[in-house]
């Protein structure tokens, strides 16, 4: 079953399901490559700006250009090989160079969004503190920001660590491939099926049921803040403007991580139970799923763009 899921995930189609496969190749290029490039130019854009804008230098700040660093992970290593696929399906390098790509490109893309929604949750709680507990410490402190960062990114690795080793460069009749292989980490037991169940709640569920728990809270508190005194109409102009903001940010998180692993996380389950994974239907739902994932990556600096008017300034700063 292995091998079959990550055909799927390479995006390789049963002859028996519809599909035009220059149609195919052209628009997955040309998406593929826009996601490259906004991605890439997108994040790259995020650290410069917190960089050279002392003022921007804060935890939630930090936070947001941990989330980007990861996000170029995938557009630099996974993306690439994904365009490669398209025209030719083998891999390029053998020996023990091509058998360490094989680790890498396969498991550093994992690392990336494992550390991007880990980011985005840490990114909550950070605002949450800030909305709920105002006279109080922050729950994330500039002294406690670089170990939070630093502890993201040691989990995930660990976690992860299993794709590192069950990837492997075997030798087919068409030539050299990159397999998933669960039996050499895993081997018959039913481990892998825990394993992987557990990346779809500590990666998926969970974050996306506690990111919305803390927006929905923040926005709910707000909403019950009374502002003392005689308020002028600019005041109040200005309060609902907050609460606006606050809400958008609140379903754009929320809508957009849940828009691009949701879908992923129907396919990982439907793989683990369900034994055929060959059906037309589930192969048109994997390509949408595995796209949406490819998406994450150039989503999170447009949110940021949209929703924070500092990251417009020093964007036009930058440019100036």
């Amino acid at each position: 079953m292995s091998q079959n899921l990550n055909k799927t995930m390479n995006g390789t189609q049963s002859s028996n399901c519809y599909w035009n496969p220059t149609a195919e190749k052209i628009g997955k290029t040309i998406a593929y490559c826009l996601i490259v490039l906004v991605s890439l130019a997108g994040n790259t854009v995020i650290g410069i700006i917190v960089y050279k804008t002392k003022t921007m230098r804060k935890p939630i700040n930090f936070l947001i250009v941990n989330m980007a660093m990861s996000d170029l992970l995938y557009p630099i290593f996974g993306l690439p090989r994904d365009i490669q696929l398209l025209y030719i399906n083998s891999w390029l390098l053998g020996g023990s160079l091509g058998q360490a790509l094989c680790k890498l490109v396969s498991f550093l893309p994992y690392v990336s969004l494992g550390v991007s929604i880990q980011s985005l949750v840490l990114i909550a709680v950070d605002r949450f503190g800030a909305v709920v507990f105002p006279l109080s410490s922050p729950l994330i402190s500039s002294k406690l920001c670089p170990f939070f960062i630093l502890t993201i990114w040691i989990l995930v690795l660990a976690f992860f660590s299993p794709y590192l080793f069950a990837f492997k460069l075997v030798e087919d009749p068409g030539g050299l491939s990159c397999w998933l292989h669960w039996e050499e980490v895993f081997g018959e037991s039913s481990s892998r099926y825990n394993y992987l169940v557990s990346i779809g709640m500590i990666f998926n569920l969970i974050p996306l049921v506690l990111i919305a728990t803390l927006y929905i809270t923040i926005y709910v508190k707000l909403k019950s803040q009374k502002i003392p005194g005689e308020q002028s109409a600019n005041a109040g102009q200005q309060r609902q403007h907050r609460e606006r903001n606050v809400l958008k940010m609140a379903i754009a998180i929320g809508l957009g991580f849940a828009a691009c692993w949701l879908p992923y996380s129907i396919v990982l389950l439907h793989s683990v139970f369900v034994s055929d994974i060959w059906s037309c239907g589930f192969q048109y739902f994997s390509f949408f799923a595995f796209f949406m994932i490819r998406i994450n990556c150039a989503l999170n600096p447009c949110i940021c763009f949209i929703f924070s008017r500092n990251y417009r300034i020093g964007l036009k700063t930058l440019f100036r």
